[in-house]
């Protein structure tokens, strides 16, 4: 299980797109990079890209992603230097850890960044966990508001 480190300004990010969409649940990718320094244990956040959630019915506690805005996900961030390294989505009126359809529809190796958002429109609440690929259950990682650095060449700006 790797620690995630995201710069504040993007944990400022998530918390807006989470109020915006709220009382829908809001969604889309996180962007590391590869090879930073210490990759290996603690997954350096670049970005986040807004997906759009395209649950039919249940906006409000589902979220779902197309496959094919993965594969572009995946081919833009490529492009940048980067790779998409897991996914980000709120809980509406509820706490920032995963639900049971989070963890059954959950692929490991992937973070999942979880933000709790509420009536007030504010999302204080961020969550970090990653699935354990024998137990099929999510573990929090620590995640740390904090600066990253590309490696050297990396990650074009937008």
């Amino acid at each position: 299980m790797k620690a995630v480190r995201v710069p504040p300004d993007l944990l400022a990010s998530l918390r807006r797109l989470a109020d915006d969409a709220y009382p829908e649940e809001c969604c889309g990718f996180v962007l590391s990079a590869a090879d930073a320094p210490g990759a290996e244990e603690v997954r350096h956040v670049l970005d986040v890209v807004p997906a759009v959630n395209r649950s039919s019915d249940a906006r409000r506690r589902r979220f779902v992603i197309l496959p094919d805005e993965l594969r572009e996900a995946e081919r833009r961030a490529a492009a940048r230097g980067a790779v998409v390294s897991g996914f980000y989505h709120s809980h509406p009126d509820h706490p920032a850890r995963p639900s049971r359809y989070d963890e059954d529809h959950a692929w490991p190796w992937y973070v999942y960044l979880i933000l709790a958002s509420g009536p007030a429109r504010r999302s204080v609440l961020v969550g970090a966990y990653e699935l354990d690929p024998d137990r099929r259950e999510f573990h929090e990682v620590a995640l740390t508001a904090a600066p990253t650095i590309p490696p050297e060449g990396a990650f074009a700006a937008r």
